[in-house]
C-alpha cells in the first residue's frame, strides 16, 4: 500500500479511520480499499458507488441534511462527502482525459435525462463529420496535433492530487476516458462512427491505430505521473454485447491496450480498465492486456462464472442489479471472483426498492478449505 499523497514515503500511513453515521462503526477506507486492490480480504467488505453522491434525495434521507438540486454548491459539496463518508467509499472512480481534448473537432450527441432534477437534459446535436469518408480519413495528429509530454504529467498529478485532498478516507486516481473506442463515440457520434465502420472496416481500423498513436502520448505521460492507481475507460460494446465484429477487435482495439499499458505496468502502476455494457465476449482479451481490475456498472458481469476467465491477478470492481429492480445506483463492491484461497469466491449485490436496503453476501475460501459467509447491510433508508 502507498503512503498518502503529501505523506514521507518512508513513514508507515496511520490508518484512515472515520465513523459511519448511521452503523456507529469504524471503518478504515484508504487500507480497505487497497487491500481489495491487492486481492487480500479485509475485516469489511469494500465498496465504491459511482454517482450516488449526486442523487439528493438518497444523499437527505442518509445524512439528514437538507439538500436538493437547487441548493447550494458547497451544501451539495458537504452533504455528498458526509453521504461518501456515512456509506464507506473505499474506491474513487476518476478520470482527466475526456471529449475537451478534441477542442471543437467532437460531436454532440445531447443528453439524456439521469441526474436529480434533470438538469444533464441537452437536446444540442451537432457534429463535424458530414461523410463517412471524412471519419476513415481523420488523422487526430495533423487535427488535434501533438501534446507536452512533460505538461501532460503534470495535469494528471495535479487531478489526482485534487482528488485526494476531496475524498481522504478512500483510494483516489486520475486516468483516461477517450481510450479507444470512447474517444470515436465523442469525435463522430454514433452515426458516423457506424457509418463509416461498416463502410470500409479495415480503413476504420487503420484511423483507429492513428488515433491510437495520438492517445498513447497521454498514456506516456500518464506512465511518468507519481499516480498509485489509474482508470483506463473504453464504452468498447453495448449492453447487448459487441459493436463491431470481435475479430475488428482483436486486430485493432487489443494490441493498442497492450501498447497504451506497457509504460504503466513497468511504472508499477495499478490499472483498472472500465468499459459499460456486456463485455463477456472480451474477458480473455482485456485478461491478457494485464490489467488488475475490472471496475463495470455489472449488467452483462456480476455472477457470471465466465469469470473465472480474468485469473489470479484480476480484480472485479462492479454494481449488481437484478432484473426488476430499481434503476438507478445500484449497490457496487469489489472483491476476486476468481474463487481460490484467501480471496472472494462469491460476490453478489441486491438492489432491492429503490436502495432502500443493499444487501452483500460474501463467500470467502480459506486455505484450510473451510468456507465463511458474511452478510453487512449499509445504512437503511427509513
Amino acid at each position: 500500500m502507498p503512503p498518502r499523497p503529501n505523506e514521507p514515503a518512508d513513514r508507515e500511513a496511520e490508518p484512515a479511520t472515520h465513523w459511519n453515521v448511521k452503523e456507529g462503526r469504524e471503518s478504515m477506507s484508504y487500507e480497505d480499499g487497497w487491500a481489495a486492490i491487492n486481492l487480500e480480504m479485509p475485516a469489511r467488505i469494500p465498496r465504491t458507488e459511482y454517482s450516488a453522491e449526486r442523487h439528493w434525495d438518497l444523499i437527505q434521507a442518509v445524512t439528514g441534511i437538507q439538500v436538493g438540486v437547487d441548493s447550494p454548491e458547497e451544501v451539495q459539496t458537504q452533504a455528498s462527502a458526509a453521504f461518501m463518508r456515512a456509506w464507506n467509499y473505499d474506491f474513487f472512480w476518476s478520470t482527466l482525459i475526456s471529449r475537451d481534448e478534441f477542442g471543437d473537432t467532437r460531436t454532440d450527441m445531447g443528453h439524456a435525462v439521469y441526474a436529480a432534477g434533470g438538469v444533464d437534459w441537452r437536446d444540442t446535436v451537432t457534429c463535424p463529420f458530414t461523410d463517412p469518408e471524412q471519419v476513415l480519413a481523420f488523422d487526430p495528429w495533423e487535427v488535434l496535433g501533438p501534446r507536452d509530454r512533460a505538461e501532460l504529467t503534470a495535469r494528471f498529478e495535479a487531478h489526482y492530487r485534487g482528488n485526494c485532498a476531496a475524498h481522504d478516507f478512500g483510494v483516489n486516481m486520475t486516468g483516461i476516458y477517450v481510450t479507444f473506442m470512447s474517444g470515436f463515440i465523442d469525435l463522430f457520434g454514433w452515426e458516423m462512427l457506424l457509418l463509416a465502420a461498416g463502410t470500409d472496416p479495415e480503413r476504420f481500423g487503420e484511423m483507429g491505430n492513428r488515433y491510437a498513436s495520438w492517445i498513447q502520448q497521454y498514456y506516456d505521460a500518464l506512465a511518468e505521473a507519481d499516480v498509485p492507481v489509474v482508470m483506463m475507460h473504453d464504452d468498447i460494446v453495448w449492453s447487448s454485447g459487441p459493436v463491431l465484429r470481435p475479430a475488428w477487435y482483436r486486430e485493432f482495439v487489443f494490441p493498442n491496450y497492450r501498447k497504451y499499458v506497457s509504460p504503466l505496468l513497468e511504472s508499477g502502476k495499478r490499472v483498472m480498465f472500465c468499459s459499460d455494457g456486456d463485455f463477456t465476449a472480451f474477458i480473455d482479451d482485456i485478461a491478457a492486456v494485464g490489467v488488475h481490475a475490472l471496475p463495470t456498472d455489472g449488467a452483462g458481469l456480476i455472477g457470471r462464472p465466465v469469470l473465472a476467465a480474468v485469473g489470479a491477478h484480476q480484480l472485479q470492481v462492479g454494481r449488481g442489479r437484478r432484473k426488476g429492480d430499481t434503476a438507478g445506483t445500484g449497490a457496487a463492491e469489489f472483491g476476486d471472483l476468481r474463487g481460490g484461497h484467501g480471496v472472494v469466491a462469491e460476490l453478489h449485490a441486491v438492489h432491492i426498492a429503490c436502495l432502500r436496503v443493499i444487501v452483500v453476501v460474501c463467500e470467502q475460501e480459506h486455505p484450510i478449505g473451510g468456507r465463511v459467509s458474511r452478510v453487512e447491510r449499509p445504512p437503511a433508508i427509513q
